[in-house]
């Protein structure tokens, strides 16, 4: 029997996508998507979602992220779908507990990462620089190499 997908590291055929999920789809998933869109120039497929979404992007979130040349201000809060995680190739969940729909196949991550809810710049900055190393280690392991930002 033979298997015609590539082995590790063979190149991709598709254009692999990324699903980032948190409680508000405000502040992590946000910042998440913004550095993966960027960081990936465009090789990766990106959403992001909540399974409570908020009114607004958190202005801080968007804030800390314009300090790094990421413009996330026309992005809105997302309602999750299990459409959504259908389509995705990996979800990565931050702190959004079981809302998340299970299917077989796909690869989860669950990352740990403080909620800038409500807090300032100076405690969104570590957050944000925090998201965007994991996000570099996610296109390492994707097989994408990441553009300068």
């Amino acid at each position: 029997m033979s298997n015609d997908s590539p082995g590790p590291g063979a190149p991709a055929t598709v254009t692999p996508s990324v699903l980032f999920v948190c409680v508000h789809n405000a502040g992590r998933s946000q910042m998440a998507a913004g550095w993966l869109r960027a960081l990936s120039g465009g090789a990766v497929e990106v959403r992001s979602a909540g399974s409570m979404p908020a009114e607004q992007i958190n202005p801080v979130a968007v804030e800390a992220m314009l300090e790094t040349g990421i413009d996330i201000r026309a992005e809105r809060p997302k309602v999750l779908t299990a459409d959504a995680v259908q389509a995705s190739d990996v979800v990565v969940t931050m702190g959004c507990g079981d809302a998340c729909p299970i299917f077989p196949g796909k690869r989860y991550e669950d990352w740990a990462l403080a909620d800038p809810a409500g807090q300032g710049l100076e405690a969104v900055r570590p957050i944000r620089d925090e998201i965007r190393r994991r996000v570099q280690v996610l296109l390492a392991e994707l097989g994408v190499a990441p553009v300068d930002v």
